[in-house]
């Protein structure tokens, strides 16, 4: 398995931004307690992460978001927090025991109205998402299985508009994306989703480097043109 590397300073400069800037509520800590307990994969996203999509949610006056991987539900309840009254968040997942978990989770923090877990392979999901006819998604999230990532970002833009915000987690993975016989399962969607980002007609992105309790990694975010 990947191996994510860590200093000591990126971790105590995160858990003092943490406590003094975005400081999450007791539903977003209760989420991470669940999920250990569950024996999940430590793999959400920060909580400067998670207030990061909450505040782009807003800023960008999403009414619906798309998340692709929801694990627990973590950044699925930053997003839905964000959501104005009448807003939708629908996240795809691909395993039941994580999916049953989110749902508890969501609706511990008062979202179940706002927040739909599907269940399955996320390209299935996707291409039922367009088949029911779908409204068009304002913002989307991509945190799944990184050799898929393309071609979720083609789905980012089939079920978005114009004006569409989209986070793609994971675009650094430690540097393989210039080495990617660092890891041979994850690097070769990454960079194939990177290269989609800067040449799809429709599609104007950027990317970020981060440093911290995950190690060194970072994030692209894009607008549906």
């Amino acid at each position: 398995m990947f191996e994510h590397k860590t200093q000591p300073g990126w971790v105590a400069v995160e858990d003092f931004l943490t406590a003094t800037v975005v400081q999450p509520d007791d539903a977003l800590q209760q989420v991470v307690s669940t999920a250990v307990d569950a024996g999940l994969p430590p793999i959400e996203v920060t909580p400067n992460a998670g207030k990061l999509l909450n505040l782009l949610v807003r800023i960008s006056g999403a009414r619906r978001v798309l998340e692709i991987g929801t694990l627990a539900g973590f950044s699925s309840i930053w997003m839905a927090q964000g959501l104005p009254d009448g807003g939708r968040l629908v996240s795809c997942e691909y395993l039941t025991k994580h999916a049953e978990i989110a749902r508890a989770n969501v609706a511990a923090a008062g979202l179940a109205d706002k927040v739909e877990v599907r269940v399955g392979a996320a390209l299935d999901t996707l291409a039922a998402l367009e088949a029911e006819g779908e409204e068009p998604f304002d913002f989307v999230f991509i945190d799944a299985d990184k050799e898929h990532d393309a071609d979720y970002l083609d789905w980012a833009v089939r079920l978005g508009k114009p004006g569409t915000v989209i986070v793609l987690d994971n675009a650094v993975w430690e540097g393989a994306v210039l080495d990617p016989s660092l890891d041979e399962v994850n690097a070769p969607g990454i960079i194939s989703a990177l290269e989609l980002l800067g040449n799809h007609p429709r599609l104007d992105a950027t990317v970020i480097q981060t440093v911290g309790s995950k190690g060194w990694d970072g994030f692209a975010l894009a607008r549906v043109q």
